[in-house]
């Protein structure tokens, strides 16, 4: 479920974390879903529990997960998080797209690219 690259400059907890933020927008795991323990996660991925537990308080303060007294962490309703992902993903292409166009990028090499990646994320 959760790899992580050691050879990536980003620290494991924010690996993780955002692996799980992918699973969760994805619909992967699904809103009151149980996550994976702190301790059995550690486990699988043979790190230190105080990084898992990192992890998941990172996502607890994005409002990704939440805590259950006694019985774990849980998948929270994240459609708003999903709806403020993809607009802020927006506002981002607009940027790069603007950047672009002072590059003399032309709208055709934009559509090239963007039926490049939809073609490989219908393939997989």
């Amino acid at each position: 479920m959760i790899t992580i690259d050691y050879q990536s400059k980003l620290p494991l907890y924010e690996q993780i974390a955002g692996r799980f933020q992918a699973l969760i927008l994805k619909g992967v795991l699904p809103p009151g879903s149980r996550m994976p323990s702190v301790r059995s996660l550690a486990m699988e991925l043979s790190i230190n529990p105080n990084t898992i537990q990192k992890a998941f308080s990172l996502l607890e303060t994005q409002g990704y997960i939440y805590p259950v007294k006694g019985r774990g962490n849980f998948v929270a309703d994240t459609a708003s998080l999903a709806e403020k992902e993809k607009k802020l993903l927006l506002e981002e292409a607009e940027k790069l797209i603007r950047q672009g166009r002072e590059l003399g990028i032309t709208r055709s090499e934009y559509d090239t690219v963007l039926d490049r990646l939809y073609r490989e994320g219908e393939s997989k």
